[in-house]
């Protein structure tokens, strides 16, 4: 390894995590990219985690996009998805609120706690234990289901617009009852009255 292929294999603002670095020796590895960042070649963000340094359009120091860090943490791993945003990030990402969210929130299958607080670069990133594991047959299900969780909170649509935007979802996620049965029993009595309130019980594909 040396810093010319990484700088081929990352752009800017991307994570490299040491742990999917190739190596004949983990010790020597660990050496060249403590050299690397003691050069300043590599920037250090936490344990394990570095970036290209670069500079931004504006010519001032860039930074690592904790966008990426997540989904190359929590969201992706071998191109297959292992996590979504969740709470107020899916309610701002799907048009429910126009609230900014102060931190960002995520389920994965990543976690091993119900629910932990980190710090990436003095950003706060919750990350929740899905209530299954996620795999590409129930993610979208999951995800709707968390959506419905967390609406009734954030929602700032009137009723009737915001049932049209969940029926939306609903299509072009293809959700059915038989896929949503399965699950919908695992999630509190708020979610089965945000069916009945927003997808007009189980009308509309869920029956």
């Amino acid at each position: 390894m040396n810093i010319d292929c990484l700088k081929n294999e990352y752009s800017d603002g991307e994570p490299i995590f040491l742990s999917e670095l190739k190596s004949s020796s983990e010790g020597y590895l660990r050496q060249q990219v403590k050299r690397f960042a003691d050069n300043g070649q590599l920037m250090r963000v936490c344990n394990g985690v570095y970036y290209m340094p670069y500079k931004t359009i504006f010519g001032t120091e860039g930074k690592m996009s904790i966008k990426k860090y997540i989904e190359k943490k929590f969201l992706k791993c071998s191109n297959q998805e292992i996590g979504y945003y969740t709470g107020l990030n899916l309610a701002n990402q799907y048009g429910f609120t126009t609230q900014n969210p102060a931190c960002y929130e995520v389920c994965s299958n990543v976690a091993t706690t119900k629910c932990r607080k980190i710090f990436i670069d003095n950003t706060e990133i919750i990350v929740y234990k899905p209530q299954v594991y996620i795999n590409k047959e129930n993610i979208k299900i999951l995800k709707f289901l968390d959506l419905l969780l967390c609406i009734e909170k954030y929602n700032e649509l009137s009723l009737e617009v915001a049932k049209k935007k969940i029926n939306k979802i609903m299509i072009e996620w293809n959700i059915r009852i038989d896929l949503l049965d399965k699950y919908l029993q695992l999630y509190p009595l708020k979610v089965y009255k945000s069916v009945y309130k927003y997808c007009g019980g189980f009308k509309n594909g869920l029956v």
